[in-house]
């Protein structure tokens, strides 16, 4: 007799649920998408005890007729893919046909829809059709989901916290609100609302109903286009960092997407404005012709493969990298509230969770300055972006921090952290030259090391001669260097050589000149610039100050800290109860 036999309609949807259906988000995302497919201007999602109880979404879409509420629910039904050809041009979020078929075989559903025409209910248990009538003719659907995997108590055992559910049923509407701002979308869980969004067609609107005014108010439009992509959305300044990359969100071709090229590109063009374990909030829109896309490699339909993905990087790198450096990006000292926090601390699991899944995954005008300074307190820095910005150093904060105002209020600069970008630009500027200024060391440098790291910088000699060293070897394990570039500082030339050394040996072996050269600057000008708690003229505080307003970035340290802040007129008053609102 033969052993291999055809599964049973029932036993190969639940198989495809698993596949589907991983948690109760899950099943508000195939939900709430085939709204958006049906036209729906306005959604509500109810869930009762985060969805373990019952899950509702009610749209206003075009709905359907009673052969299609029928219909819906067998596996690969769909209207949306016709032709196999049809797969290579997908404008709509779902396709497959899969899951509200995988959804009705773990749970107990009811169908209510109408298409102006006619009104269709469909009950449904456990995959099994229990009822089929008619229905008002209410134009739109609602379609609730209960008891989830009730069938399959293996599944359900598996589902996290409420809290944690919960969390990630609020990320997806944020991110589906974010992508649609011309729908309405409103979640409730046992009659609380979490989201509430007008659908007023404003992106930025959006994002403040989302994540609130201190966050939309720190936003910078970007816009760009190449012959291939158009892209247009929201970043923030890096004052406003998270701990994660939840909340880059990218919508491709309105659907929001994880694409570890796109995210690169995204935290590439903040290199230096911030910390490397810190992530900014990004709202980006990518519109492409759907055949350089493919969306069909994932069941969650979430990850992408784009074709010219070198172009997109280029085209997001630059719009941000050029959008940061043409907007002030001085940040207030006093900060409100930076997010709408989820209530009741529903997301702070979901967060911790994402974040390991994320890592897993992923194995406005120009800045001007000019510069005046003399014994009469002359202006030391003048931004002619929209507002003039004049300073006057007053002095020197426990040695450390430089102190100046304005008639808005009052500047802080670390000058350590200044400093360190003014010598980071310096000395990137200096290595990516071309023709290098050598000069002959008066005591040349020896070098001894292991046999290991000997034979790590004997490998890389070249990297080391096209940077301006001339540099032999000198006996067992040893290097001399009897010339070096100008732009080493003066004074310091052997310190920063075993620097430039051991960055070297550091990499293993595993060389790239472009990383290489970065680390140099980075690590070069820490080591080289005023610490703090050291004392410094205001000579020096006005040399520092001119030198750092001529910076491509004189907001941030290359290590990403700011370099200064602000404390406005308004904040000192409050501080002080001169004005108590």
């Amino acid at each position: 007799m033969s052993k291999i036999k055809i599964m049973s309609k029932s036993l190969a949807n639940k198989i495809a649920a698993g596949e589907v259906v991983e948690k109760i988000s899950s099943v508000v995302k195939e939900l709430v998408e085939n709204s958006l497919d049906a036209q729906a201007t306005n959604i509500n999602i109810f869930l009762v005890d985060s969805g373990f109880k019952s899950i509702e979404v009610i749209d206003n879409g075009i709905g359907m007729d009673k052969e299609d509420a029928h219909m819906c629910f067998i596996p690969h039904a769909t209207s949306k893919l016709i032709h196999e050809d049809d797969l290579f041009f997908i404008d709509t979020l779902g396709f497959r046909g899969e899951a509200l078929a995988s959804i009705a075989s773990v749970s107990k559903v009811i169908l209510k829809t109408s298409n102006k025409d006619m009104g269709s209910l469909v009950k449904i248990n456990g995959g099994i059709i229990e009822n089929e009538n008619s229905s008002d003719l209410r134009e739109g659907t609602s379609i609730i989901v209960s008891d989830l995997f009730y069938n399959t108590p293996a599944r359900l055992k598996y589902l996290k916290s409420e809290a944690s559910e919960l969390a990630s049923c609020v990320s997806l509407i944020e991110r589906l609100a974010l992508s649609f701002p011309n729908v309405s979308f409103t979640l409730k869980n046992n009659d609380k609302i979490l989201i509430k969004t007008s659908g007023s067609n404003n992106l930025h609107k959006c994002i403040h109903e989302i994540y609130g005014l201190n966050i939309s108010s720190k936003m910078i439009e970007i816009k760009a286009c190449s012959d291939d992509f158009d892209l247009d959305g929201y970043i923030c300044k890096p004052e406003i960092l998270k701990s994660n990359k939840n909340h880059f969100i990218t919508i491709v071709n309105d659907r929001v997407v994880k694409n570890y090229d796109i995210n690169r590109a995204i935290n590439d063009a903040y290199y230096t404005y911030k910390p490397d374990t810190k992530f900014p909030i990004v709202v980006l829109k990518i519109n492409t012709d759907p055949t350089l896309i493919d969306v069909n490699i994932h069941p969650t339909k979430q990850d992408i493969k784009i074709t010219k993905i070198n172009v997109l990087y280029d085209l997001i790198y630059n719009t941000i990298k050029d959008a940061l450096y043409k907007t002030l990006l001085i940040p207030d000292a006093i900060k409100k509230p930076e997010y709408n926090e989820i209530k009741d601390n529903y997301i702070e699991n979901f967060i911790k969770e994402e974040e390991r899944k994320e890592d897993a995954y992923e194995t406005s005008n120009q800045v001007s300055f000019d510069l005046s300074v003399n014994e009469d307190k002359e202006p030391v820095i003048v931004n002619e972006e929209l507002k003039k910005l004049v300073l006057y150093p007053v002095g020197v904060a426990l040695g450390t921090y430089i102190i100046a105002q304005n008639e808005e209020g009052v500047y802080l600069i670390d000058q350590h952290a200044a400093q360190e970008r003014i010598n980071y630009e310096k000395y990137l500027n200096a290595l990516k030259k071309k023709e290098i200024s050598v000069i002959d060391s008066l005591f040349p440098v020896t070098v001894e090391l292991s046999n290991s790291e000997f034979l790590i910088v004997k490998n890389n000699l070249k990297v080391l001669t096209d940077i301006g060293f001339n540099v032999e070897e000198f006996g067992v394990n040893t290097f001399i260097f009897k010339s070096h570039p100008t732009w080493l500082k003066e004074g310091y030339e052997e310190e920063q050589v075993r620097k430039i050394v051991d960055i070297m040996i550091s990499t293993g072996g595993t060389f790239d000149p472009v990383k290489f050269n970065e680390h140099i600057a980075i690590t070069l000008a820490c080591k080289m610039s005023i610490k703090a708690n050291m004392r410094i003229s205001m000579d020096a505080v006005e040399e520092l100050l001119s030198e750092l307003v001529v910076c491509d970035n004189p907001y941030n340290c290359p290590h990403g800290r700011p370099t200064i802040i602000k404390f406005s007129i308004y904040d000192l008053e409050r501080m002080f109860k001169r004005v108590m609102n």
